[in-house]
């Protein structure tokens, strides 16, 4: 097992923003770039870096206000996924990454959906972990958020409020888990406390706000992935409130060959799961590349 401390934490400047990210495993092994959820970074794949690293070059980015990435204010830097994908899809580039698993989890999923529309050529396979990409995988919660997209001044103080409050936080990781006990505090008090500093507020309403257009973009990925079938693994954990299970099978409507699995975890399912999600990841990939599928060293 390789340790922690083969992960280093580097920092680059992406058109004007510091962009940090972990980065750990051979840079001549294949790559799987690892894209984080709201309202977390690329700590939350600090335990599964580890379990990768010995066979697989893992990039762990944290977007631009997130993590330890520059927060600059939304007068300064537009927080739409479009502009994140961007600033990630730079990031890439300028770390020479030209083919990649992508690792997708929550705000992952829009994320790197688009940059793998963008170019699909450098996506060698999509492993999708609670990452919705249509209608069926929102559950109950986006009644209100709804809401939100069609009168923004209107209900912005509510679901706002709601969104980063330490509650929904904490819930966002023990859902609706029997085993609440098995989940770290350290991991939601960490994220709550990110969301405090100052300007967050901000700038995550206005990302939230953009929500909206990776609904309106359900369609367009789902024509996309039905003609290029990528090879897509999909780990959902059963117990998260946010995103029901239905949108695992949806991938699966998608892309034929797709590997689902439903786990007994949560939306952040690597805090309950993660030797299992290690052991799922290395299978998909390791088959795959037998069977002569396109993964790059």
């Amino acid at each position: 097992m390789v340790t922690d401390a083969t992960t280093t934490y580097r920092t680059v400047a992406v058109d004007g923003l510091n962009i940090f990210y972990r980065e750990a495993g051979p840079r001549n092994a294949p790559t799987i770039l690892l894209l984080h959820g709201f309202p977390s970074s690329s700590a939350m794949f600090a335990t599964l870096i580890p379990r990768l690293a010995d066979r697989y070059h893992l990039v762990a980015p944290d977007y631009p206000g997130f993590g330890l990435s520059d927060a600059p204010p939304p007068d300064q830097y537009s927080y739409t996924f479009d502009h994140i994908a961007e600033t990630i899809g730079q990031l890439t580039e300028q770390l020479g990454l030209t083919h990649y698993a992508l690792f997708m989890q929550d705000y992952g999923g829009p994320v790197g959906i688009r940059l793998a529309v963008a170019h699909p050529e450098r996506v060698d396979a999509l492993i999708v972990q609670n990452a919705v990409h249509s209608e069926q995988g929102l559950g109950p919660a986006w009644v209100s958020r709804r809401l939100f997209w069609q009168d923004r001044a209107a209900h912005e103080g509510s679901v706002i409020d709601a969104f980063l409050s330490l509650e929904t936080t904490r819930a966002r990781h023990v859902g609706l888990s029997p085993y609440p006990e098995r989940y770290n505090p350290e991991e939601w008090l960490a994220e709550h406390a990110n969301l405090s500093r100052p300007g967050q507020r901000k700038i995550q309403s206005d990302l939230f706000y953009d929500y909206r257009t990776n609904v309106a973009s359900y369609p367009a990925w789902q024509s996309w992935l039905r003609q290029y079938q990528p090879p897509t693994l999909v780990i959902w954990g059963r117990y998260d409130l946010s995103f029901a299970v239905d949108g695992a099978a949806a991938w699966q409507r998608d892309v034929t060959a797709a590997s689902v699995h439903i786990l007994d975890a949560g939306h952040f399912a690597l805090d309950e799961q993660v030797d299992m999600i290690a052991a799922l990841t290395c299978d998909f990939l390791a088959r795959l590349n037998a069977g002569g599928g396109p993964i790059h060293e």
